[in-house]
Order: C-alpha cells, then sequence, then structure tokens
C-alpha cells in the first residue's frame, strides 16, 4: 500500500481527473444532504443540484470521447499524407 501511495503521488493528475474527483465529492455531500434534509424544498433543491453535477459529470465525458475521437481522425490524416 505504501509503494501504491509513492506512485501515485508522484504522478501528476491531469485536470479532468481532477474535476472529476472534485465533482464526485460534490455528489457525495449532496447524497448526505438528502439524507438530512428535512422538508420538500430541500429535498427538491438537492435534486436539482444532482443534476446540474451528474450533466457536468457527462459533459466531462463527452469531451474525452471527442478527444479521442479527433485523435484518431489526426492519425489518418497523418496515414493518408504519408501515403502520398
Amino acid at each position: 500500500i505504501l509503494w501504491q501511495k509513492i506512485l501515485t503521488v508522484s504522478k501528476p493528475e491531469s485536470k479532468d481527473q481532477i474535476a472529476r474527483k472534485e465533482l464526485d465529492i460534490m455528489l457525495s455531500r449532496l447524497n448526505a444532504l438528502e439524507a438530512s434534509a428535512t422538508d420538500n424544498f430541500q429535498k427538491s433543491l438537492v435534486q436539482v443540484l444532482r443534476t446540474l453535477v451528474e450533466t457536468q459529470t457527462h459533459s466531462l465525458n463527452e469531451f474525452d470521447h471527442l478527444k479521442k475521437a479527433l485523435d484518431l481522425l489526426m492519425l489518418q490524416l497523418f496515414k493518408i499524407e504519408n501515403k502520398k
């Protein structure tokens, strides 16, 4: 376990990884808030906030897919250029 901690400390995290962790923490806190909510207004507010966090997470995932698709497209373009 100590080696895992050492290896993870030396590896810098990307902005996307940091954002995902922060969104995950927010989602956990929202779950706790919903569990302790006393009235419908508080529960409704937590549901709205949860939807925003989940949408942001989904947007990050979609952005990753777009980056991968652009990388593949660039590789194909380079292959075509090299064949000429």
